[in-house]
């Protein structure tokens, strides 16, 4: 293929996705001059850089390649959810809809522009690994996920189940990072927890927000109150996974009227999701604890309860998590994930870009724990596992808060 036709098909597949951008994705043709100056402007910017790496690179540019990494900076640099997929990789995409998949028993994001651990599922593969939340994949299968979009990251953690994905992990405190097998699973979702602890207080533990899950919630609830209790805690902590119907349809259980969450986006039509009266089923005083591996439903159901004045939060600042996506088919059989359009909280904020953020601040104590258990020179390699573990017996200071919370409001009552 000669340079000029090279040239010519990169500049082409950039100016597609340009258009795409300013026109296809909501600019209309009432928009205003100075905006499509801009547009054309950044048009002439991208042809410049094209000419720079033809005329001047230190040897002839692989323009395929070149042509997925801008494609792929151009769609991460919006937000870490959209994505843009090669037709090899939106193939394998569409299969892993469609296929029941075994995988790592992880939620996975992208910070730092790498893959990054949200949250684990107790005893999943991931887990039993010893992979954490907080933890960088740095490569999986061989491949840098640098290099790859979230949807296409996600795609390579499923597989058969019993197969084998080789990852290569960086943590804090680690000085090398460390090479890891994990063997796929089908992973289920936690179930619902409860009991009821001292002073009639009712402790719901929920880690996962998948289907059905708020009607758990609301068997737990039941139950707890024909046992006595008096108030409760609503523990969301390691809660990433799920569906924010899901989400709204926990808050609403503690709600019998105001706004729980509403979706917008520049041309998704707003959609409002308010407390339905006969679906609440408890007046109980609640305190809801969070932490960084809060998100998505989960934090939906801790912002409604907290904007609309239901619940204390206890913890720390939630990760941010909470957007819808489009998948947008391109001729060459590539595929372009967009967001469009975010979950704002009652008091309009949106949870992607801000989190939630407690009125009740507790830090977890988990980065004491990761100086201990991840510093090589504590432990040797042949001691006893239950030296290693032993810090993480600590006491959980977001519970006793939490309860502490629920106690000083029963007094005032």
């Amino acid at each position: 293929m000669s340079k000029k036709l090279q040239v010519l098909l990169l500049s082409s597949s950039m100016l597609v996705v340009v258009f795409a951008l300013i026109g296809g994705l909501g600019v209309h043709a009432s928009s205003s001059s100075s905006s499509a100056d801009s547009s054309y402007s950044h048009m002439q910017v991208y042809s410049e850089v094209l000419h720079r790496i033809r005329t001047e690179y230190v040897e002839e540019p692989n323009m395929g390649s070149v042509t997925n990494g801008a494609l792929h900076g151009l769609l991460e640099s919006l937000d870490a959810n959209s994505s843009y997929l090669t037709p090899a990789e939106f193939k394998a995409y569409q299969a892993s809809k469609t296929d029941a998949k075994a995988g790592i028993g992880a939620v996975i994001s992208k910070r730092f522009s790498y893959a990054a651990v949200v949250s684990t599922t107790p005893n999943g593969p991931a887990d039993k690994a010893g992979i954490s939340a907080g933890d960088i994949l740095e490569t999986v299968n061989g491949k840098s996920t640098h290099d790859l979009s979230l949807a296409a990251i996600r795609t390579q953690l499923l597989g058969e189940p019993g197969s084998r994905l080789e990852a290569v992990i960086i943590r804090a405190r680690k000085v090398e990072p460390q090479k890891l097998t994990i063997v796929r699973e089908i992973v289920n979702p936690p179930a619902v927890q409860a009991q009821l602890m001292g002073e009639n207080v009712g402790y719901i533990k929920l880690q996962a927000l998948t289907k059905g899950k708020a009607q758990e919630v609301a068997s737990k609830i039941k139950d707890l109150q024909s046992k006595g209790a008096k108030k409760l805690v609503l523990d969301l902590r390691n809660n990433a996974e799920g569906d924010e119907d899901e989400g709204i349809a926990v808050a609403n259980l503690f709600l019998n009227k105001g706004l729980i969450s509403y979706l917008q986006g520049q041309r998704y039509p707003k959609a409002t999701f308010n407390a339905d009266p006969e679906k609440k089923i408890t007046d109980l005083p609640v305190a809801v604890i969070v932490n960084r591996s809060t998100a998505g439903p989960a934090e939906i159901v801790a912002a409604a309860l907290l904007d609309n004045s239901r619940a204390d939060v206890v913890g720390e600042k939630t990760f941010g998590e909470g957007s819808v996506q489009k998948v947008l088919d391109v001729p060459d059989g590539s595929a372009l994930i967009l967001s469009v359009a975010k979950y704002y909280t009652p008091k309009d904020k949106i949870i992607q870009d801000t989190g939630i953020t407690p009125n009740v601040p507790v830090a977890s104590g988990l980065d004491d724990v990761a100086a201990v258990t991840d510093d090589d020179s504590e432990v040797a390699p042949d001691e006893p596992q239950q030296q290693q573990t032993k810090p993480q017996q600590k006491e959980d200071d977001q519970l006793k808060k939490a309860l502490d919370v629920l106690n000083r409001k029963n007094q005032k009552s």
